[in-house]
């Protein structure tokens, strides 16, 4: 953000001496930014057409005589500072100042301006907040803006589907939920014992780094809820163009519901591995392969406990040294019903494991057959990569605070959700498109920011050109000239 703001009194700061000379920081520096960076994201959103998409899902109620600032500069300024880490939109009422946003956003008019300004915390908010009371936002006198919920929701499959030049062989979807702690007296929120306060319990639907889904639920709900609703939308979407493309559908046991299972297994080329919840009926029927790993162990700890045995007193603690024994791990393969909730049979993959902590069994239900594939290989390669969709779930709410879920209505906190949400897709969108087999290929967001956002930099205007003085001691300027290089090859959407 640009240090320099035209309505306050620029101030002298002194600090202590050094060497016998006074240190002194003033604000005088002029057109400096320190967000330089957000040019580049700005340049790639223009050629993908990211953030117009998202606007063309709003409808303007407003007078165009009375608009300074349209829907899609608004929603741009709105996404750019969530990306650079201006998670509020009380923040716009400084960073409307900042001349790097002011090119980002095609303001050049402005940049020397002392009345051109971006728009403010309150112009912002009225794109964003929807009321409870207000009906009809054509004929509301704050706001005019609507969003239209189902076409935001299509976007995002849109945009995920246009990421890709050919249609793939396969792609999986991993959902999962989290918690949106909250602090007011938010709509819909309730108390969850589980995530121990008051809180949303949003679903994210994710295909590898791509969100597909970002639905907003009372906390007060099952764990599933509206979980298939949102796999039919997405499928459906994803097959209206990727007809022959394998589906894969990966969740915990909080999705292991027959309405899931059933579903998938009557779409054709869809699949799913889901956790699933142990009962004494899958221990009986994993019985043989739980003594074969606890033998298996009791071999590798019989050496130790001998030597042991032989060198130290009897009544020597062997806990500590138990644990250096590799764990026995052993998987096993049924056929299996429950006795009410299931329709029809299907494959459990049992893990059984056995250390020094005892006996640890999970296991997970599949609709692919094991002649496609071995009982271990599908819970080591099918199921356990289903975690990487936790860190996409940390970027979210860590490095783009999408959990600022903290207006009053409900309608407005999925808004926000979204918003923050788009800006998780932008920004993905670069790392997707510009920083492949560089050193922040799998950057986070948070490191993408940091390193290659988070610029100083001088801004001279003439005539002629715009100059952006980034710091001589930048260090990843070969990668920032690399993504240039890759943006400059992409097509205009237009």
């Amino acid at each position: 953000m640009s240090p320099h703001h035209p309505l306050t009194i620029r101030q002298a700061i002194n600090f202590s001496k050094q060497k016998g000379k006074e240190m002194i920081a003033n604000f005088d520096g002029g057109l400096i930014t320190s967000d330089a960076g957000i040019v580049w994201i700005a340049e790639l959103d223009k050629k993908l057409g990211i953030t117009e998409k998202l606007a063309n899902c709003f409808q303007d109620h407003r007078h165009p005589s009375y608009v300074d600032h349209s829907v899609h500069q608004l929603l741009a300024q709105r996404l750019y500072g969530i990306i650079l880490g201006y998670e509020d939109v009380n923040d716009h009422d400084k960073l409307r100042y900042d001349p790097a946003l002011k090119i980002a956003l095609e303001r050049l008019d402005w940049i020397q301006s002392n009345q051109g300004v971006l728009a403010g915390k309150s112009t912002i908010n009225r794109l964003e907040y929807c009321p409870e009371t207000i009906l009809n936002q054509k004929t509301s006198r704050y706001h005019k803006i609507e969003a239209n919920f189902e076409e935001i929701g299509k976007a995002f499959v849109e945009i995920f589907l246009e990421s890709y030049k050919k249609p793939p062989l396969s792609i999986v979807l991993d959902m999962d939920v989290t918690d949106d702690q909250v602090h007011g007296n938010q709509e819909g929120a309730f108390f969850n014992s589980y995530y121990h306060g008051v809180c949303y319990a949003p679903l994210y639907i994710f295909c590898g780094h791509h969100l597909l889904g970002a639905k907003l639920r009372s906390s007060n709900v099952d764990p599933a809820d509206g979980a298939l609703e949102e796999l039919q939308r997405i499928i459906g979407l994803i097959r209206e163009k990727w007809t022959n493309t394998h589906i894969l559908v990966r969740g915990d046991s909080a999705y292991s519901r027959e309405e899931i299972f059933h579903f998938c297994e009557e779409q054709p080329q869809v699949d799913y591995v889901i956790a699933m919840g142990t009962n004494n009926v899958l221990k009986l029927r994993a019985s043989d392969v739980i003594e074969k790993a606890k033998h298996e162990y009791e071999q590798k700890l019989a050496p130790i406990t001998e030597l042991m045995d032989r060198y130290f007193q009897k009544n020597e603690d062997l806990e500590e040294i138990k644990k250096i024994v590799p764990i026995s791990t052993w998987y096993r393969s049924i056929c299996y019903q429950t006795e009410k909730t299931w329709s029809c049979q299907r494959r459990v993959v049992t893990k059984v494991c056995y250390g020094s902590d005892g006996l640890k069994i999970r296991h997970v239900v599949t609709s692919l057959p094991a002649s496609k594939i071995p009982p271990s290989k599908l819970y080591t390669k099918k199921y356990c990569p289903r975690g990487e969709m936790e860190n996409r779930i940390k970027e979210q709410q860590l490095d783009l605070l999408a959990d600022r879920t903290s207006t009053q209505t409900f309608q407005s906190n999925q808004l926000r959700l979204w918003i923050h949400s788009w800006a998780y897709v932008l920004i993905n969108a670069f790392r997707q498109n510009c920083l492949k087999k560089t050193l922040l290929a799998k950057a986070t967001v948070g490191r993408i920011r940091l390193n290659l956002l988070k610029l100083g930099a001088r801004i001279t205007i003439s005539s002629r050109r715009i100059i952006i003085a980034i710091a001589t001691a930048c260090p990843y300027q070969d990668i920032l000239a690399i993504a240039n290089k890759r943006i400059q090859t992409i097509p205009d959407t237009g």
